[in-house]
């Protein structure tokens, strides 16, 4: 049995901010008890994407979820940790205050982003990134992120 739902019908029971404060998550409920949830997400402005090509293309957040998911989605325990990886690559991207951007600067925050959240994914997005051709080069990017983790253990 599927209802139309008229939003202007419902009223708010609870809101809350998402954890990265993209979007805002509302409970509504009908007069007639019925409940249900809506989210609200920021209107960000226009951002263009260089492609490696030379064309253009608008940043879309969909195709980035998307990419992230087929790419390293299966190095994450939810659909929850894919979006927060998501929404704070989205995020760099538009604290860059740039009007256009380099696909290459999306894969840089993606990789600094990974490099916190998930080792595993980070060194599987870095080959193919950045189109590793052999073993040294995996070997180069675990050292250098081996360094890093021990220099930022040791300045707390």
């Amino acid at each position: 049995m599927s209802h139309k739902i008229e939003i202007g019908q419902s009223k708010v029971v609870e809101s809350r901010e998402t954890q990265d404060g993209s979007m805002v998550r509302r409970r509504r409920e009908m007069p007639d008890g019925r409940r249900f949830t809506t989210y609200e997400r920021i209107e960000r402005p226009t951002i263009l994407v260089g492609k490696k090509s030379g064309s253009k293309e608008i940043f879309d957040r969909d195709k980035l979820y998307r990419a992230t998911r087929n790419s390293v989605g299966k190095f994450f325990a939810s659909e929850l940790e894919v979006e927060d990886v998501v929404g704070r690559v989205e995020n760099a991207v538009y604290s860059a205050g740039l009007e256009e951007v380099e696909s290459k600067f999306i894969g840089e925050a993606m990789l600094d982003v990974l490099a916190e959240v998930n080792e595993v994914a980070f060194v599987r997005f870095a080959s193919v990134f950045r189109e590793f051709k052999s073993m040294g080069e995996f070997e180069e990017i675990i050292d250098s992120h081996r360094s890093k983790v021990v220099k930022k253990k040791g300045s707390r």
